[in-house]
């Protein structure tokens, strides 16, 4: 029997919802589609929900172009939490990692010269809260937040 199916939540607990998948361009659409589908069941204006899925968009996009440099059999975990009053979206991957973080979400940086190096900035414009942990060499998470009213 499955492991999951033994964790007890509390009656009155966040909405939990864990995916992997494979780090290919493709997948960017899927964890957009999830965290939308999550903040929709707040209030939230469609503006604020383009938003989040940019951010969302920009978070993966990351991890597959920079934690993992394009190659799409490594694994991604998105976990999305749901209160009633935040949205909290980790994106993780087991990559290269960053080894300056300060400097990788100053606007216009990018680790590749073929990218704007906007995709922290996004995320920190359109969201609530932008958190970032990173080891070089064993990867990053980035955890967005949305609060809703």
């Amino acid at each position: 029997m499955n492991e999951m199916l033994h964790h007890k939540l509390p009656v009155k607990s966040a909405n939990v919802v864990k995916l992997e998948f494979f780090s290919r361009s493709e997948n960017v659409s899927l964890a957009r589609l999830v965290a939308s589908a999550m903040a929709a069941e707040r209030q939230i204006s469609i503006a604020e929900l383009d938003e989040l899925k940019v951010a969302v968009s920009e978070a993966v996009s990351n991890a597959i172009i920079h934690g993992y440099q394009g190659k799409e059999d490594c694994l991604i975990t998105m976990t999305l939490k749901l209160t009633t009053q935040r949205l909290s979206i980790s994106v993780h991957d087991d990559g290269v990692g960053i080894a300056d973080i300060e400097q990788a979400m100053k606007a216009n940086f990018s680790s590749s010269g073929e990218r704007m190096g906007l995709g922290f900035a996004f995320m920190r414009s359109f969201m609530d809260g932008v958190e970032v942990t990173s080891l070089p060499g064993a990867g990053t998470t980035v955890v967005l937040h949305k609060d809703f009213l």
